[in-house]
């Protein structure tokens, strides 16, 4: 869908349907929604009386203009009480009417931008967050499915201003919307994959494909090269499957004068069946998400590329299948990282934070700081924070700041857990330097702890989507299957260390 901002009154736009907006308590509308009000001779103000019309969050109402307007139709859409609006809130309510409107087969329509006006918010960001809404409610993942959809798509999204001195605001905010959007889509069509259409080396290719579109650095190491560096726990985790292990190395470098680079590491198990420690089957179906973290990262450097961001970035992707074959790792082995650490692993099934203590050991190598992972590490956080909040888990309190910031900013919420150092006791082995489990209590800590020994005095933040990476329901823009979180926070955590406005 493409949205543009246009010149105009809402009134006398053509368009299959227009949208207006009202807010929770308001008897009488004003701005556009009043003008659209006095062109149907006062309809809007009637179905309010009567009660029909709230302004409820995400309510909808159906007006059809019989001639009155340009338009054929008229979609009051609620906003909720006015004191809780926010950024997010225009996100989920054009997310809902934009799929409403697909259902009603509607090709084009009109908007005005929600909450700019009485709303008092700035009208970029609002655009920004109209935009990301639509396109994000509106995704779907059609690619394996062979029968016709029952709905058309909605072709084009008209952002209607009268004021020609917000247009530039406006469309810089659509810009950014469009990129982060669409880059988190891209991660839900990654993560939307089925394993098999998904390989480690389908997941480098695809690496190749978005560096090569977006004038990225990209290089693949190999078993040999992997090998060769000592990346022991990596290389453990891969030895049950068929398929090749990849190191993905992705770099962005938009700031020749800097000496820092960001580094993102996203954990990709691109099928994880929990190897020996065998997870039950029921809902196995999902672990074809176990790459969530690296798509994320992938998404994340193509949409600061896009934005010229003025950061150098390097991301890093271990991707392997975690699978039970005769080679396959048993618990009870013990594997040397690349930085000489014997790891015992007493549960093959907790194996996302052995690539992960290998990739923390070649981002050292090549001097990233800060780092931020992102990946569904562990079924406890999934247990202790449902499927609302990612985990964050880290070792300096700045740096998680500002990424718990970034992910308010873009609506993804993000809960801290504690990092004390007694849950480290849990993960002492009897015959190594660590154990990669520390058994259940408190199991999305110890596991951060585990890592907290790769990263060591690396800045670092842990983000653990193991619950908000995949969704059973739809809910306004966040879909049933891969949600592609983290997409957003990270993009707007490098902006902000960038120092800059996304452009």
């Amino acid at each position: 869908m493409e949205v543009k901002v246009v010149s105009g009154d809402i009134t006398k736009i053509k368009v299959g349907a227009a949208i207006v907006n009202l807010f929770e308590g308001v008897q009488r509308p004003g701005g556009a929604t009043g003008a659209v009000d006095q062109a149907l001779g006062g309809a809007i103000t009637k179905l309010i009386a009567e009660g029909e019309i709230k302004g409820k969050l995400n309510e909808m109402t159906l007006i059809h203009t019989l001639g009155k307007m340009e338009t054929e139709r008229v979609v009051v859409l609620g906003l909720g009480k006015q004191e809780k609006f926010t950024l997010d809130s225009i996100r989920a309510a054009m997310a809902e009417a934009c799929k409403f409107l697909r259902k009603l087969g509607v090709k084009q329509a009109a908007t005005i931008v929600h909450g700019a006006g009485i709303g008092g918010m700035d009208a970029g960001k609002a655009a920004q967050a109209l935009t990301e809404g639509s396109i994000l409610g509106l995704y779907t993942f059609r690619k394996h499915i062979t029968r016709e959809p029952e709905y058309g798509e909605i072709e084009e999204l008209l952002i209607v201003e009268r004021d020609g001195s917000k247009h530039a605001a406006l469309e810089q905010g659509v810009r950014r919307g469009r990129i982060l959007a669409e880059a988190t889509n891209y991660a839900r069509d990654m993560i939307n994959e089925p394993a098999n259409y998904m390989t480690p080396s389908d997941m480098a290719e695809l690496a190749r494909g978005v560096c090569a579109k977006y004038g990225l650095e990209c290089s693949v190491l190999e078993r040999e090269e992997m090998k060769n560096l000592g990346m022991g726990a990596l290389l453990g985790v891969a030895q049950g499957s068929k398929q090749p292990p990849k190191f993905i190395v992705i770099s962005y470098r938009g700031d020749e004068s800097s000496k820092t680079t960001l580094g993102l590491v996203g954990k990709g198990l691109t099928f994880d069946s929990g190897g020996i420690s065998i997870k039950p089957s029921e809902g196995m179906y999902e672990m074809k998400g176990d790459m969530a973290g690296g798509a994320a990262v992938i998404a994340a450097i193509r949409a600061i590329a896009e934005f010229k961001a003025k950061i150098n970035v390097t991301g890093l992707i271990p991707a392997t299948e975690n699978l039970p074959g005769g080679a396959a790792l048993k618990p009870g082995d013990v594997l040397k990282a690349m930085n000489g650490k014997t790891i015992e692993v007493v549960s093959t099934d907790a194996e996302g934070r052995l690539i992960l203590a290998d990739a923390f050991c070649y981002a050292r190598k090549l001097g990233l700081s800060p780092l931020v992972d992102v990946a569904t590490l562990t079924g406890a956080c999934h247990v202790a924070l449902g499927d609302v909040c990612t985990g964050a888990f880290g070792n300096n309190q700045e740096i998680i700041a500002k990424v718990m910031k970034a992910g308010e900013e873009s609506g993804e919420k993000i809960w801290q857990l504690p990092m004390f150092d007694e849950y480290k006791e849990q993960n002492k082995s009897d015959v190594a330097d660590i154990k990669n489990s520390g058994g259940r209590w408190g199991g999305a800590i110890t596991a951060a702890q585990f890592l907290a020994e790769f990263s060591q005095d690396t800045p670092w933040t842990h983000l653990d989507i193991a619950g908000t990476y995949f969704s059973s329901k739809e809910r306004a823009y966040t879909l049933k299957g891969a949600t592609g979180v983290a997409v957003r926070t990270l993009v707007n955590f490098a902006l902000g260390i960038a120092g800059q406005n996304m452009k």
